[in-house]
């Protein structure tokens, strides 16, 4: 009889221990994973949200958090953003920040190219310390530079011209990207390229044909990191460029819908959540490349 007891008892407690080990996992899962994700996320998206109702709350909600809910939207109006498209130069500061964005980027991705594959494959004399300074260039703050460089914009007659900020933005641009794409062609096997000089090709061909494919997520990561960064500079761009036409969004949005003391914050809001969407939307599409260049060049 107690042996049966006994028995039976085991029998529960081996049913009953799944169920506890499952709930502890569970809660455990909650507390490591799930929770810190959620509060990440929810400071991630949380400045996104503020745009988003700021840019359609109607000014009376905007000024009077008393009667109106500060995180909510009680009568939607596009009049801010009406006012932003139609009564503003916003499609051509958007214009003119892409244009500069692509240029500078494209002008960056070319000479941080050749110059990784240089330090990386060339194997010159005192190339790891050209790569090395290379890097270091990136570390110097553009608030020392932007003087000295502007005195080179008036010099060339290009003040007040995007084509200022194409010239002047890979100076902060190439780099980092010469450092990430150098860590990138180390993963490369160089067999590869021993085998393309042994049947007669030159290191063009080889850069073209063997490396530069196999190089494509480094390519995109340093092409999304450039893009960013051209986007969202703001001090060059606010010292190069006077005339409101020609402003890109970062100084525009600050300097044109701030009048004396008067923030128009809808107008201001939804400058910004426009002008966030581009670089979401590249961020999207290659994030897979993204994380695997990233993690190519700093395993090396």
């Amino acid at each position: 009889m107690t042996d049966a007891v006994a028995q039976g008892s085991t029998v529960a407690d081996a049913k009953a221990a799944p169920d506890t080990m499952a709930w502890d996992s569970g809660l455990r899962r909650l507390m490591m994973i799930y929770l810190p994700l959620g509060c990440f996320v929810l400071i991630l998206l949380f400045p996104f949200y503020w745009m988003a109702i700021t840019s359609f709350k109607p000014n009376a909600e905007l000024m009077n958090y008393k009667q109106h809910n500060p995180f909510w939207i009680s009568s939607p109006t596009l009049a801010h953003v009406k006012h932003l498209l139609f009564d503003t130069a916003y499609p051509r500061w958007l214009w003119t920040t892409m244009t500069v964005a692509i240029g500078s980027t494209t002008l960056s991705l070319i000479a941080s190219t050749l110059a990784a594959y240089a330090i990386e494959r060339l194997r010159f004399r005192g190339s790891p310390y050209v790569g090395l300074g290379i890097y270091l260039a990136y570390l110097v703050p553009p608030s020392i530079l932007f003087i000295p460089l502007a005195t080179v914009v008036v010099q060339f007659g290009l003040f007040d011209s995007p084509l200022a900020l194409i010239l002047v933005y890979p100076t902060f641009l190439v780099p980092f990207c010469t450092w990430l794409l150098i860590g990138y062609f180390k993963s490369i096997p160089y067999e590869l390229e021993e085998c393309a000089l042994v049947d007669g090709a030159t290191r063009l061909q080889i850069l073209r044909r063997i490396t530069l494919p196999l190089a494509v997520p480094g390519l995109i990561s340093a092409g999304i990191f450039s893009f960013t960064l051209s986007w969202n500079e703001f001090i060059y761009a606010l010292a190069f460029i006077q005339s409101g036409a020609n402003k890109t969004v970062p100084v525009a949005i600050l300097t044109e819908l701030v009048t004396g003391d008067v923030y128009q914050w809808g107008a201001l809001m939804a400058g910004s959540l426009l002008g966030s969407l581009p670089v979401a939307v590249f961020y999207s599409l290659f994030v897979d490349y993204y994380v695997s260049s990233l993690t190519g060049a700093v395993k090396e």
